[in-house]
């Protein structure tokens, strides 16, 4: 599918067209859709936030991290967690202290992600953050954490 036809739908298409739109568009790894799924990180739906903020990680889309982070404030568990995943994707050291505030969500899939993604941007400023998450009472997060200080310190 041409990318013009899914920047069009992840804009003006009803709602499983901008849910779709807005997953494809990350598989093309087209730097053209940035900015259309940047506008989608603020769709009222979630489904289309949560694939627009993967979306833009598989693009490697460094200059829309700020909109990345700012869905680690939003309202719905899924997005937030997509969110924390990509940005570990994106490997900007710049999401690096929002993801360390992230580790205080009430979510623990929210919570696991970014402990993963902190260990995959290794910086060793958040070893101190995830290692009181090696207490949480998710054994996913408390994984994930252990897992994310042992990439840092090597």
């Amino acid at each position: 599918m041409e990318i013009e036809k899914l920047m069009e739908d992840v804009r003006k298409g009803f709602g499983v067209e901008r849910i779709k739109a807005a997953k494809d568009l990350g598989k093309t790894g087209d730097k053209r859709a940035v900015g259309a799924l940047v506008e989608a990180t603020k769709d009222s739906n979630w489904a289309v936030r949560s694939n627009a903020a993967f979306s833009l990680a598989e693009i490697g889309a460094t200059e829309a991290v700020s909109s990345v982070i700012s869905l680690l404030g939003d309202e719905e568990e899924r997005v937030r967690k997509s969110a924390a995943k990509a940005l570990g994707l994106l490997g900007s050291r710049i999401a690096v202290r929002p993801l360390m505030s992230a580790l205080k969500d009430s979510s623990p899939a929210v919570r696991k992600s970014a402990a993963r993604s902190l260990g995959q941007l290794g910086d060793p400023i958040a070893a101190e953050s995830l290692s009181l998450m090696t207490n949480d009472p998710d054994i996913s997060v408390v994984t994930s954490a252990k897992q994310a200080l042992e990439t840092i310190s090597r």
